[in-house]
């Protein structure tokens, strides 16, 4: 499979926007995560914005970025939404409410626990009809959403806004569920046409036999890709923020590696 990539979006600290991440991921500067940036989420209405939670906000701002550096219409745009935890903090309160003598649970919170509760926000915010696909695959949930959204745009012939975006989970659930830090990401991904002039990602599925997961040489970055599921894309975001085809491997359930050709976009 080969799709074209016309907008990319990201959040994380020291990782604000593209324009700003991608200065990091040349080694233009170093990744500086003292502050914790707040997403902006700005296509939600305000009454849907005031009622969302921390990944909705997270996942929609980075699929707002990708979508207007595509400069395509959202409403004409399948939609893959990939999480290893999804609404972690969501699960918790619902659990908290569980141990209370009463035990009720909050209507807006029930709605909120399902795994495509960012997948709907985004649809209300859009008024987008297009297909739309949540999954989790725990740590791989970044590879296999990828993998589905290049997939589908493939097959169907048409544009797909990929996201990926996972949370810290509040303690306790953070000790079962140890990820420190928060990491969003979105790529608009195109089928190619003859007169293509984006930048491209090629896939395969392979063997673990294809070679080993490929790392961040930078060793901040490195930790973030190990701490966060969703960070597991920082290989193939430095791949787009250079200047050469690198050859991109990410894990897929152990004993499979998603092999991809990145190619920049033309200088």
């Amino acid at each position: 499979m080969r799709v074209g990539i016309w907008g990319i979006g990201l959040l994380s600290p020291g990782l604000e926007g593209w324009a700003n991440g991608r200065e990091v991921l040349v080694g233009a500067r170093s990744l500086s995560s003292n502050s914790f940036p707040e997403p902006e989420a700005a296509l939600l209405p305000a009454n849907e914005r005031r009622r969302s939670t921390a990944s909705v906000r997270w996942a929609v701002h980075v699929a707002q970025e990708a979508m207007a550096q595509s400069s395509l219409d959202p409403r004409n745009v399948a939609t893959v939404f990939a999480s290893s935890g999804g609404e972690m903090d969501v699960l918790d309160q619902l659990c908290r409410a569980l141990t209370t003598p009463e035990r009720i649970i909050s209507p807006t919170l029930f709605h909120q626990s399902v795994h495509n509760t960012a997948a709907g926000y985004w649809g209300i915010a859009t008024r987008c009809q297009q297909s739309s696909t949540a999954l989790s695959c725990y740590d791989d949930s970044c590879a296999a959403g990828l993998l589905e959204a290049m997939t589908y745009a493939t097959m169907e012939d048409c544009p797909v806004l990929f996201v990926s975006y996972d949370l810290p989970a509040p303690d306790p659930l953070i000790r079962a569920r140890p990820i420190q830090s928060a990491f969003a990401t979105a790529l608009v991904l195109t089928p190619l046409t003859s007169d293509s002039t984006s930048a491209t990602v090629s896939a395969t599925l392979a063997s673990a036999e294809a070679g080993e997961v490929t790392q961040m040489s930078d060793r901040e970055l490195e930790r973030l890709r190990t701490d966060n599921p969703s960070a597991r894309l920082l290989p193939v975001l430095h791949a787009l923020a250079g200047t050469t085809v690198e050859t991109i491997r990410m894990d897929v359930l152990g004993d499979q590696r998603l092999v991809m050709e990145v190619e920049p976009w033309p200088s």
